[in-house]
């Protein structure tokens, strides 16, 4: 199979999709950026990098919910990758139904438009989160699922969705399963950023949810690079692929690691709000990344120390925190 020139990325506006398009520019690939439409004529995260990467990404806004603008997105090209999700795990348990128009509606849209146009991949993004809490760890990819939020639920449907139109059609799918990714760019509803910026303050006090369940951070350079390996093997078509560093880490032990990364004493608060439903909450994640690493030769290549000090770096950046609205309050 030969490597994918023309790439359309949906939302790439967002945290990954960003750092995507980014990757994909730097190896010389033509890159058609999708942004939901929005009445400011905003593209996000796409609009803070360079222009001179900005010059060669061709960029649009739409709608994943709307078969016509994917359709019409996603000609011309011969891979498309799909990041476009609400990701957002408590605004799912307040407006499920959003959730399954972007979520499973978008992902039926994508697949439809790349088998009519004879799409040469499509690369769908999953989520550790379809896991659930972990009953085998680390977790492989034949883990079974369980939908423990709305938004978890809908990811399980996209999943499926895609995966049926490779076994149905022949529609060449792959499907990257990220663990939690971090770094720059990261939104704040993210514990990483919160836990930074507030260790960053000054003021020594943390404002969390729960401190006992475990993730395993992966830093967003390596689940780039990760998903571009799916991209380009032939290997990974009708394959879901996990993508996660394969270390697991309490949240509490993360606050550790980010007092001493920061020099700062820090006092953990509960935040009511950050707590999930008592059924909600998936308590233990760790990923099983040996598939990449037996189909596609991925492996992780950034420490949680190193990947965290840069992202404590870029956050500590002024400029950096004036892209967030919520931000204000952070003051150094």
């Amino acid at each position: 199979m030969t490597a994918p020139h023309s790439i359309l990325i949906t939302g790439a506006d967002g945290f990954i999709g960003s750092h995507l398009t980014e990757a994909l520019v730097r190896q010389g690939r033509r890159v058609k950026a999708m942004a939901l439409y929005n009445s400011f004529g905003r593209y996000g995260w796409l609009d803070t990098l360079p222009e001179k990467t900005r010059s060669q990404v061709e960029l649009v806004m739409g709608d994943v919910r709307d078969p016509f603008c994917v359709r019409e997105a996603m000609k011309g090209c011969d891979a498309v990758m799909h990041l476009a999700a609400l990701i957002a795990i408590p605004y799912s348990y307040v407006a499920p139904a959003s959730y399954v128009e972007t979520n499973v509606m978008g992902t039926l849209n994508v697949v439809q438009a790349a088998r009519d146009l004879g799409i040469q991949k499509v690369v769908h993004t999953s989520t550790s989160e379809v896991y659930g809490t972990a009953q085998i760890v680390p977790i492989p990819e034949t883990h079974p699922l369980v939908g423990q939020s709305p938004y978890s639920a809908s990811k399980i449907g996209a999943d499926q969705i895609a995966y049926s139109y490779y076994a149905a059609f022949g529609t060449p799918v792959a499907t990257v399963r990220p663990f939690n990714t971090y770094g720059p760019r990261q939104s704040l509803r993210a514990v990483l950023p919160t836990m930074i910026l507030q260790a960053l303050t000054g003021s020594g006090e943390l404002a969390l949810g729960s401190l006992t369940p475990t993730r395993d951070f992966n830093y967003v350079d390596d689940t780039v690079s990760g998903m571009i390996a799916i991209l380009d093997h032939s290997a990974s078509i009708g394959e879901v692929i996990n993508i996660g560093s394969g270390r697991e880490i309490s949240i509490e032990g993360t606050v550790r690691l980010v007092e001493k990364l920061t020099g700062k004493t820090l006092i953990v608060k509960t935040d009511a709000a950050r707590l999930r439903p008592e059924n909600s909450e998936v308590e233990r994640l760790c990923c099983d990344f040996s598939k990449a690493n037996r189909l596609l030769g991925w492996k992780p290549q950034t420490s949680l120390e190193d990947g965290l000090s840069a992202t404590i770096n870029w956050f500590a950046d002024p400029h950096h925190r004036n892209h967030y609205h919520d931000a204000t309050r952070y003051t150094l």
